[in-house]
């Protein structure tokens, strides 16, 4: 017999709302407007290979995080594909060695994976492409938002953690970012027979609330509900 695949889109908000989507099995999507997930996507855009997030160290949140297994990950990941990780960190106007005091454990699991750290830059959005070359390389986005949240889901199984975000890049402006972050989450879900949540970063941001809202109806308007 034929396992049904039941497509479900949900809104959910916050490290917590991430966790209860992960454990769902859905595709995540964590949308951090301001900076994030515009990090994340200026990055891609770069040239990046992947992006992740971690949460900050010794942040407060009430799911379970492990920044460490994320910089392992991003080292592993790193090394695979024979480049290095970048840390984007904040807050974004501390130098690097200042921003090393809430990278510790991303640091540490890019060390034991082996993986060589090539920059710690600010998480400062769409110009971070002046940082720093992105092209080939790895990202990990260390935040007490986005980057807890993208942590949190990771670390319950989600089955793809992705990013979205509706702000201008480099080279797209308009609804071009949210078009790009509504084809990611489909094409994911896609490839893995899995609904798909849209997380607001933080519930107190009205950007990332109204973003989310955003993102998920333009799913909605895409026909990804619809049945096969």
């Amino acid at each position: 017999m034929v396992k049904l695949w039941v497509k479900t889109l949900n809104i959910s908000f916050n490290a917590s709302g991430a966790a209860a989507a992960a454990r769902q099995g859905n595709v995540v999507m964590i949308v951090d407007v301001i900076d994030m997930s515009t990090t994340a996507e200026a990055a891609l855009e770069a040239g990046a290979i992947d992006v992740l997030g971690a949460s900050p160290d010794q942040h407060k949140v009430p799911v379970t995080v492990n920044p460490e297994k994320i910089g392992y990950y991003a080292g592993k990941k790193a090394l695979k594909h024979d480049t290095g990780v970048i840390v984007a960190a904040e807050p974004r106007y501390i130098v690097e060695e200042g921003q090393r005091n809430d990278i510790k454990q991303v640091l540490k699991g890019i060390e034991r994976a082996g993986a060589k750290l090539i920059k710690v830059i600010p998480n400062i959005g769409r110009e971070v492409v002046e940082l720093v070359d992105f092209k080939d390389r790895i990202l990990v986005i260390v935040s007490p938002a986005g980057g807890s949240a993208f942590d949190a889901a990771y670390n319950y199984g989600a089955p793809e953690v992705i990013t979205g975000t509706v702000a201008r890049t480099k080279g797209m402006k308009g609804s071009q970012p949210a078009r790009v972050a509504v084809e990611r989450a489909i094409k994911k879900a896609v490839k893995f027979k899995r609904g798909i949540t849209v997380v607001a970063a933080s519930s107190n941001s009205i950007e990332d609330v109204q973003a989310a809202q955003y993102i998920a109806q333009e799913i909605l308007k895409e026909g990804f509900l619809n049945m096969e």
